[in-house]
């Protein structure tokens, strides 16, 4: 099979059209026609219908690029290893986070690691969604469970638990709640209960409630821990929180603090093809040492 022409095929495939496979090559339209047309030949297999509203992949094309996009996410990984340098980190990183970490935690402490290492390009995927390192949609994972994808290096990373937090403003609407019981006649922020919970315990505020009309009775339930931090801090009412989405906020109070959820551990994620990439390793020390300097 002609390398040339799968990657013509391949960006073709990925881009929907031979106009702007064209662009991304700087192919003019009928060569990048002819070499799919060449590469059909040589198969003896259509790989796209060809439609007025642009090209679909036929079964038989599918399966050539699944196994095009594999090989050209192998080959860039091998790229960035080959290029990169013992003494200084540079290069792209791609990193995902979960949304409600990577919006509050994370974001904010890039300047400084980017101010460090300028030469590094890069990316943030805030993404409640695991995305797959072994396919290079990123380089880096930081989750709140152990990966499960095999050849993956894993390094714990901290360890959180969550508490209940209400603002100022509401506190000063509503009072604040001396006891459990007290929770029956306040407003609650919740995850729904139906839902799969990001990570252990999520619903344990909801459970707190016993008083089954009280517990049914939330102000909002919303499946995103980011958006039950905003309702939170809006004043909306009271919500469990991880304690790392509100260090610092002077305005949001803990309250009925002897309560909290199970401890929750966060790891840091990458492929084992990255194990000696510079790039992976200033960041990893990176967020090492800003957790340690973190109180949560």
């Amino acid at each position: 099979m002609d390398w040339d022409k799968l990657r013509v095929f391949h960006a073709v495939a990925e881009a929907g059209s031979f106009t702007h496979a064209g662009e991304a090559l700087n192919l003019s339209q009928s060569a990048v026609s002819r070499q799919i047309s060449a590469l059909e030949d040589s198969l003896g297999v259509p790989l796209f219908h060809r439609h007025a509203r642009g090209l679909i992949l036929t079964e038989q094309g599918e399966l050539l690029n699944h196994a095009a996009r594999d090989i050209f996410a192998k080959l860039s990984m091998t790229q960035a290893m080959l290029s990169e340098s013992k003494d200084a980190a540079k290069g792209p990183l791609k990193v995902t986070a979960t949304a409600a970490f990577g919006s509050t935690w994370l974001t904010p402490r890039i300047g400084e690691f980017l101010a460090l290492y300028p030469d590094i390009q890069l990316t943030l995927l805030i993404t409640d969604t695991e995305l797959d390192l072994g396919m290079r949609e990123a380089d880096v994972a930081i989750r709140v469970s152990p990966p499960r994808q095999p050849d993956l290096i894993q390094r714990h990373l901290m360890t959180f638990r969550s508490h209940l937090y209400a603002h100022r403003r509401y506190l000063d609407r509503k009072g604040e709640p001396q006891t459990v019981a007290d929770l029956a006649s306040h407003d609650l922020v919740t995850y729904p209960q139906e839902l799969r919970a990001p990570f252990a315990n999520t619903h344990w505020l909801r459970d707190l409630v016993t008083d089954p009309v009280a517990r049914d009775r939330t102000v909002l339930q919303v499946n995103n821990l980011y958006a039950i931090f905003r309702a939170v801090e809006s004043g909306l009412g009271v919500g469990s929180l991880p304690d790392y989405l509100v260090t610092g906020l002077n305005d949001i109070v803990r309250v009925l603090p002897d309560q909290s959820g199970s401890k929750v551990d966060a790891f840091f994620v990458y492929p084992e093809e990255l194990r000696h990439s510079k790039r992976i390793a200033v960041f990893r020390d990176f967020l090492v040492k800003k957790v340690a300097e973190s109180q949560f």
